[in-house]
């Protein structure tokens, strides 16, 4: 059998292992649960011991993969956050960034709006544990986007207007996320190109800088 190329190897080490994805289908499946249950019974009744049932897990599992019960929705908070970032990696030269990112999500490369995300985020304005989640994920993105601000902009990421840029592209981010989960709050299935338009007016208004 002949040795792998170069670049299936590179391929091949860039996939997360076997056991990886096994773990991220869990925390996911973990996650779903969670907001399953947050939903339909509230966050304060909700036990951890009902969650690890739910996914058919020990509660010790459980606690070795989220150290709360409110943090076990991260991987759904952070989901659109992580392909967000990454479109970024792929950003063209010659295309802005308000146009990259509605583009994105028009062409399905950013996920679609999923329900139980939605739920999740309208509940953050009324759960303290579950906004902490979801303003840290934001927190944790800012380095990654900031990063990828300065090395378009060929700036240091230590810059004070690329550390600005970003912070105001990830609060763009998280204000069109929560606007899209309130006004669809309604409707059984958005589409992307409301979803898109959301983004597009957040990164719009940012855009447009203070007002005076």
């Amino acid at each position: 059998m002949r040795d792998a190329a170069p670049a299936d190897r590179t391929a091949t080490a860039a996939r997360p292992s076997l056991g990886e994805r096994r773990k991220e289908a869990l925390r996911l499946e973990i996650a779903r649960e969670a907001v399953r249950l947050f939903v339909s019974q509230g966050v304060t009744t909700t036990t951890g011991d009902q969650i690890a049932e739910a996914v058919g897990v020990s509660t010790r599992t459980l606690w070795r993969h989220f150290p709360t019960k409110e943090s076990c929705v991260r991987p759904l908070l952070t989901a659109g956050l992580d392909a967000a970032t990454d479109r970024l990696r792929h950003w063209p030269p010659e295309t802005g960034l308000l146009d990259f990112l509605t583009l994105s999500c028009r062409h399905g490369t950013l996920p679609s709006a999923d329900p139980a995300v939605l739920d999740l985020i309208r509940m953050t304005p009324t759960e303290p544990a579950l906004r902490a989640v979801w303003l840290q994920a934001h927190d944790d993105a800012l380095p990654v986007l900031t990063e990828a601000l300065a090395r378009r902009s060929g700036r240091s990421a230590d810059d004070l207007r690329v550390k600005v840029h970003a912070a105001t592209v990830n609060g763009a981010l998280r204000a069109a996320a929560e606007d899209f989960a309130v006004r669809f709050a309604d409707r059984a299935r958005a589409s992307e190109e409301d979803l898109a338009a959301c983004l597009h007016a957040a990164l719009h208004a940012a855009s447009e800088g203070l007002p005076y």
